[in-house]
């Protein structure tokens, strides 16, 4: 069944209303400070207004790493569940991206076998860090050839790192986010995780943090410091160039210039973040992404929706 016309969003969020209390009853809670309100027909509403045909939800930080191993492992299955009944409710609307526990390589490799195989599920979500450990570390190595053996889509949203947890200069979404998802995907460049695994699709969130912007800095490392960094110039930008990368909170021409001079133009997708980014924030960002001669009209159609059909075929079919 194709999607309905519009946009297609691959960054916007879902929050269960059990997820919702389990992390405030843990004294955790989201990144800006409080949960929104989410509902299917709110999503759907700010869906409509913003010309947003269809979305592949997830859900954000904490995901499940606070919990024990096993609470964590029913929780991300709750959750998929959950998403996979919002999609089957509205299959011209919504998709699922999947919450994977990560705590044991197994749990994890049997959640997104279940969740892409029986659930129907379009992508897994994967945080930037667990712990002190980026993606791209060995130990998420068994994830990662399950991903590889799927030729996974795999959207990764940025989290805190313990570093970037004590910084506290502001709060974390405005800065530490870009920072670590910048650090996870270098790290999966310089691990040669990318090469080891190329049938994976990484998404990355933000218009890749500050990574566009520190491409050619990251490129030319290898030549400074070879033996902490063995890896060819070229190969690195084929990383960066390795990517697919949204839009969400990053409409501006910085950004998007940015993303002009390293990013293939065929992965730049678009993305929101509602309702983290909330209703009136997304409208502002819309009105700046629109703004005229900021992009021309065929890479916005190539945006706003023909790069997501070349990733998620099924939408066109």
């Amino acid at each position: 069944m194709s999607a309905h016309a519009g946009r297609i969003d691959v960054h916007f969020h879902v929050v269960p209303p059990f997820y919702r209390s389990a992390v405030e009853a843990a004294g955790f809670g989201p990144a800006r400070g409080a949960f929104p309100d989410w509902t299917p027909e709110l999503a759907l509403g700010v869906m409509d207004r913003f010309g947003i045909g269809f979305s592949f939800p997830s859900v954000t930080f904490p995901g499940v790493q606070f919990m024990d191993p096993e609470s964590a492992r029913e929780m991300a299955r709750r959750c998929n569940v959950y998403s996979r009944d919002i999609a089957a409710s509205a299959p011209q609307r919504f998709g699922a991206f999947a919450l994977v526990p990560m705590h044991e390589p197994q749990t994890a490799v049997g959640e997104i076998g279940y969740a892409l195989d029986e659930l129907g599920h379009d992508g897994v979500c994967l945080f930037t860090s667990y712990g002190n450990r980026f993606l791209g570390d060995a130990s998420f190595d068994p994830v990662m050839a399950a991903l590889d053996a799927r030729s996974a889509v795999v959207f990764i949203h940025p989290t805190f790192s313990p570093p970037s947890q004590a910084v506290g200069l502001l709060p974390g979404f405005a800065m530490e986010y870009p920072f670590d998802t910048t650090r996870a995907a270098a790290n999966l460049i310089f691990s040669h995780t990318l090469e080891r695994y190329p049938n994976i699709r990484f998404i990355l969130s933000h218009a890749g943090g500050t990574l566009p912007f520190l491409a050619w800095r990251l490129s030319v490392s290898p030549l400074i410091a070879p033996k902490a960094m063995p890896m060819a110039p070229a190969r690195v930008l084929e990383g960066v160039r390795h990517f697919w990368y949204d839009t969400a909170l990053s409409p501006g021409r910085t950004a998007m210039t940015a993303l002009d001079e390293f990013a293939a133009p065929e992965r730049v997708l678009f993305g929101s973040d509602w309702p983290y980014a909330n209703a009136d924030v997304v409208a502002q960002a819309v009105s700046v992404y629109e703004t005229p001669g900021l992009i021309s009209p065929s890479r916005r159609s190539g945006i706003d929706r023909e790069n997501s059909l070349a990733l998620f075929p099924r939408l066109a079919a």
